[in-house]
């Protein structure tokens, strides 16, 4: 394993993502977030790994359907930003919901593997 990262190893990141949050894998998600992790909400609220893991540990969101479409990725040696639009049905609080919003992701490598370090989703 290099310290460089290409775009098949992010892909192959965002595709375990996908399918962590799709299972509510606290396991998965556990190993591809970064303890560190800072994550802006579409509605401001900036949340940690821990709060993230608790809301799928405990129902609180259910994604039933996930459809991603990366739209931008930059590779910045041990690091890697990403855009991507992804439509979401699920349930918050069990309300159901549908909603397509705009991410970007920030993904780093490190000794035991390429994590999560932060994000930010907004509603479009």
């Amino acid at each position: 394993m290099g310290t460089i990262l290409t775009e098949g190893d992010i892909l192959e990141q965002e595709s375990k993502l996908y399918e962590a949050i799709i299972q509510s894998d606290i396991v998965a998600l556990d190993r591809l977030l970064h303890e560190d992790l800072l994550f802006v909400l579409p509605n401001g609220d900036v949340i940690t790994k821990e709060a993230d893991l608790r809301s799928y540990r405990y129902g609180v969101l259910k994604i039933d359907e996930l459809l991603p479409e990366v739209e931008n990725l930059n590779i910045i040696d041990d690091l890697a930003v990403v855009t991507l639009r992804m439509e979401l049905k699920g349930k918050f609080h069990h309300i159901p919901f549908e909603v397509t919003y705009r991410y970007i992701r920030f993904w780093k490598r490190f000794p035991n593997g390429i994590q999560v370090v932060g994000g930010s989703g907004v509603a479009i």
